[in-house]
């Protein structure tokens, strides 16, 4: 085998965390021998994909008790981690190099560009304004932590390293965590997390791309509901909404190979007596009128007719002719329709998973394993995902820029 020689750090994994974590450590230290490897042929292809190709950075949320709320796992820790690196200095640390972010009416942040590829312009121009190496197409293989040093295998070349920072994101399968288990590191074992729902009702596929702007859904295996935008594809269930769902509910879903009961609320929450009094006020100011042509106005035509079907009433039906039954049924029907779900889909090419190292091996002070002295930690790696909204790339930027700031703090270049 080749060998190469002694970095001062070598990061693993070519995305938003290791690009992250090698330019701000670079920077803090410049002249620094920074290494990044990367398995695949692309580099930042998260950053690429997220948000339809626009790059969801971050979300406005500039409170840190309120944005841990958004991660159904490692918001406790990351409590600590975002009262030094939140939303606020991610939007700082990308317009102070010449890319400014837009905030849209869900509170996503984006590049003013709409393009993903000004996100990753910036870090790239990062990465060669501070000397760091980059190599693609290398998969690390084994680790093992010397006196004073790390060495890496990886595609019949050795490495040598003072810190290690692993950012190579989550893996679908435990087994892909092997190089790191050998550490003596705990795998909480992977999972999916943010994906959509596969129902079996053929009448509601048969109306893909209608939405509604506010739903609330619950399942039948855990206590919280979720409210936003449902949108119905032509498999199922998607939108915040479900996504939201699906996140908080990944283990619970998983263990029941995602068969189980969903709830929907398509009046966003209101309660039964509510929608009763809406209907009946809908009733008598159009009696005269056709059920089908006389709704409420937050439901799109085709899933009114979609609800009046399954309630039985007919297409020619004025109100004047709907009677107690069928009001009953419809109300019943808007304030929770229960839908079997029979699997799921990954929500787009955003793949996010649950499970990674478990947060009791890492000190998020610093984002080093307690067990390895030099080994950090940054991303998905983590047992920690959020929400979709931009969270998973904030906790990303916020761990990364920790491990650096750490580094940098308390290392010492190599000769």
């Amino acid at each position: 085998m080749k060998q190469t020689r002694v970095y001062d750090l070598i990061v693993i994994g070519g995305g938003a965390a290791g690009f992250f974590g090698a330019v701000n450590f670079a920077l803090a230290k410049p002249g620094a021998r920074v290494l990044i490897l990367e398995k695949s042929q692309k580099l930042l292809s998260k950053v690429a994909v997220s948000g339809g190709g626009r790059c969801n950075v971050t979300h406005r949320c500039f409170d840190p008790t309120e944005l841990v709320k958004y991660y159904p796992r490692g918001g406790k820790e990351l409590l600590q981690a975002f009262m030094r690196f939140q939303p606020k200095d991610t939007v700082e640390w990308f317009e102070s190099r010449g890319l400014k972010l837009k905030t849209e009416a869900d509170g996503r942040m984006f590049p003013v560009t709409d393009k993903s590829q000004s996100v990753i312009d910036v870090l790239m121009t990062e990465a060669r304004k501070y000397g760091v190496e980059i190599q693609i197409g290398v998969t690390v293989t084994y680790i093992h932590r010397q006196t004073d040093m790390f060495e890496l295998q990886a595609s019949n070349q050795v490495y040598h390293s003072k810190n290690l920072l692993l950012a190579c994101g989550g893996f679908a399968k435990k087994t892909s965590y092997a190089f790191i288990e050998t550490l003596g590191i705990q795998m909480i074992d992977p999972v999916p997390s943010l994906f959509t729902f596969i129902v079996n009702d053929s009448e509601l596929t048969s109306l893909p791309g209608i939405s509604v702007e506010e739903a609330e859904v619950s399942s039948s295996l855990q206590k919280q509901k979720f409210k936003g935008p449902l949108l119905i594809t032509h498999q199922g269930l998607s939108g915040p909404a479900v996504l939201k769902l699906s996140a908080f509910g990944a283990i619970v879903f998983h263990q029941c190979n995602y068969q189980f009961t969903l709830g929907i609320n398509w009046a966003g929450g209101m309660g039964q007596e509510a929608i009763r009094t809406m209907l009946t006020e809908l009733k008598q100011a159009n009696e005269k009128k056709l059920a089908a042509n006389a709704k409420p106005g937050i439901f799109p035509q085709r899933l009114w007719n979609y609800f009046l079907l399954k309630c039985g009433i007919w297409e020619e039906q004025r109100w004047a002719d709907t009677g107690n039954k069928q009001l009953n049924k419809l109300t019943e029907l808007l304030c929770r329709q229960e839908v079997k779900i029979i699997g799921k889909n990954t929500f787009k090419e955003e793949f996010v998973t649950a499970g990674g190292i478990n947060l009791k091996e890492v000190d998020f002070k610093s984002m080093e394993c307690k067990k390895v002295p030099g080994l950090y930690v940054a991303g998905e790696l983590l047992n920690i995902d959020g929400v979709t909204g931009g969270f998973n790339f904030q906790s990303a930027w916020t761990t990364s820029w920790i491990a650096a700031q750490h580094m940098a703090d308390s290392f010492t270049m190599s000769a």
